[in-house]
């Protein structure tokens, strides 16, 4: 299938998808909608095993289409409608049980800090800067980033970068954990899918996917209830053959072939 705004690519077992839109790859209401739609191919798809976000050109993300809110301006549930678009598809990329990896490769600002927020894993290159400008709109964030971003760093931080709308470097969201590492822009896709390779090369998908699941679906829930569906992964794990087949390896002291059943 062809799209208009996002371009894919395929390294083995990692689909690379690069927001596409020039100039800045502003997420418009289709490149939303292609996302969305890539993003559950992905999912059901056996053959890729981890994914890597990115953006074509000098941008990331640079947000919103603004030229879209014009005409919706003044119109209640069109905002509604908007929001939950945008939260729909960082949603989406939350709950992915592969593994997600924003490789931002420059600006990174409103809609696209917020998508690269529901990302599993972050990396940032030199280039990079990303910021929540929307009150300066006179608008808020709305495609998740005031709840995400306070999870992600405090309140507090939250607060300041979302009430000043400022901009920051890709040295500054190290320091505050937005990112998780900051590399050369020569170095930014190489490190992307090395960190994905170490996620899913010579594992069982039985169990990648059950642990990225535990832990992002189980940090929305409270404690006892994240515990009991760990519990419950634990159990129908044992009724895979991958479980059966790492298993019987260590015992025999041999590396598992697993067939990711």
């Amino acid at each position: 299938m062809e799209f208009n705004h996002v371009t894919v690519t395929y390294e083995e077992n990692i689909a690379i998808l690069a927001l596409d839109s020039p100039p800045a790859n502003a997420l418009s209401s289709t490149m939303i909608t292609e996302l969305r739609t890539i993003l559950k191919q992905f999912q059901d798809d056996s053959n890729v095993h981890a994914i890597i976000l990115t953006g074509a050109g000098k941008f990331f993300a640079a947000g919103a289409n603004i030229k879209e809110f014009v005409p919706a301006m003044g119109d209640y549930q069109k905002g509604i409608d908007m929001s939950k678009a945008g939260q729909d598809l960082c949603n989406e990329l939350e709950f992915m049980t592969k593994p997600v990896i924003a490789a931002i490769n420059g600006p990174a600002l409103g809609g696209g800090l917020e998508v690269a927020m529901g990302c599993h894993f972050r990396i940032a290159s030199e280039k990079a800067t990303i910021g929540l400008p929307e009150v300066k709109l006179g608008l808020v964030p709305s495609f998740g980033g005031t709840q995400r971003l306070s999870r992600i760093t405090s309140v507090a931080t939250a607060l300041e970068l979302i009430l000043t709308g400022k901009h920051i470097d890709s040295d500054k969201a190290l320091e505050l954990g937005i990112v998780q590492a900051k590399v050369s822009s020569d170095e930014l896709m190489l490190t992307a899918k090395t960190i994905a390779r170490s996620f899913v090369e010579g594992n069982s998908m039985q169990s990648v996917t059950r642990a990225v699941e535990s832990v992002v679906q189980g940090a929305q829930k409270s404690f006892s209830d994240g515990l009991q569906r760990e519990k419950e992964i634990f159990g129908e794990l044992f009724l895979t053959e991958d479980a059966k087949e790492g298993v019987q390896a260590f015992v025999e002291k041999r590396k598992p072939n697993f067939r990711h059943q």
